[in-house]
């Protein structure tokens, strides 16, 4: 992960449509968006200003794996279509490796959280309440315990700068419909158990995930934006799982603790990241490929 980092991209050739907290969005036309997974690192839901090199490549890579693995399961947003075709030839350096051409979906007000071990913010949920986002669990659980069987437990979808929250399912429901609600938790908790066994052969634990879904016109549901990355996850190596201690991981868990550590107040803007933070966090990026993909 030696190239340029890069912190935006700027397409003359297509329609400019949203600057996320990591990707930049783009028109092709009625039916079809380009999305470019930059080089942009967000935590506690801020960006920071410190782009890590190749780590958009690193998330356009995962996902494509993902999205062609677990397609039996539910229809995924990607188009066979190669991103350096719908961008100017000047241009095809900026999406090269790091971008999808998409179907253009409405995408649903909710991320789909699928949990399987007791951490992160769950941890201390448990902590205080003995549940997590509201779902009771027995007692006595430790730190990064596994659960007996994942949960969904969904959040708001917060603009770049603001926090995601928490909500029951009952609002998921109040929000989608109850149909609709279970269609998504029932498709998240699946494709986070697939992923789960098949990381679990490749000496990876996903201890929890994020997804998001959209709908095309007829009302069929899709998975869409990324899926299952070390932005999106929280993955531990095998090796050096112990129950009762967080794990160290392969996502950007490590700048969150490097930012824990600054007395920040988690308000923008975020301090920067030093040289050696920003190598082992590449470094973190780039092992869960080789050790994923093989």
């Amino acid at each position: 992960m030696t190239d340029t980092p890069v912190l935006e991209t700027h397409l003359r050739s297509l329609k400019f449509l949203h600057r996320g907290k990591v990707r930049d969005i783009y028109e092709i036309d009625a039916e079809r968006l380009l999305i470019v997974q930059t080089d942009r690192l967000s935590a506690f839901d801020v960006i920071l200003p410190t782009p890590v090199p190749g780590k958009g490549r690193v998330l356009t890579q995962v996902s494509n794996f993902w999205f062609e693995r677990l397609a039996h399961v539910i229809p995924n947003h990607l188009l066979p279509v190669d991103p350096a075709s719908v961008v100017a030839t000047d241009e095809r350096a900026q999406v090269e490796g790091r971008a999808f051409v998409v179907r253009r979906l409405a995408p649903l007000p909710i991320e789909a959280i699928v949990r399987g071990y007791v951490a992160g913010s769950g941890w201390k949920d448990y902590q205080r309440t003995g549940s997590i986002c509201g779902i009771p669990l027995p007692a006595g659980l430790q730190e990064a315990q596994q659960l007996a069987a994942p949960i969904f437990t969904p959040s708001t979808k917060a603009p770049a700068g603001t926090h995601d929250e928490n909500i029951p399912y009952a609002e998921a429901e109040r929000l989608l419909g109850p149909a609709r609600a279970a269609e998504v938790r029932d498709a998240a908790i699946t494709l986070y158990t697939e992923a789960a066994v098949f990381a679990a052969t490749r000496g990876i634990l996903i201890a929890d995930t994020k997804f998001e879904f959209g709908t095309d016109a007829a009302g069929t549901l899709y998975l869409i934006d990324e899926a299952l990355t070390p932005d999106s996850s929280r993955f531990w190596p095998q090796s050096g799982y112990r129950i009762g201690i967080s794990p160290p991981s392969f996502d950007k868990q490590f700048v969150r603790d490097w930012l824990e550590a600054q007395h920040w107040n988690k308000q923008p803007p975020a301090p920067a990241l030093p040289a050696d933070v920003l190598a082992k966090t590449a470094e973190k990026y780039q092992e869960a490929v080789r050790l994923l993909l093989g």
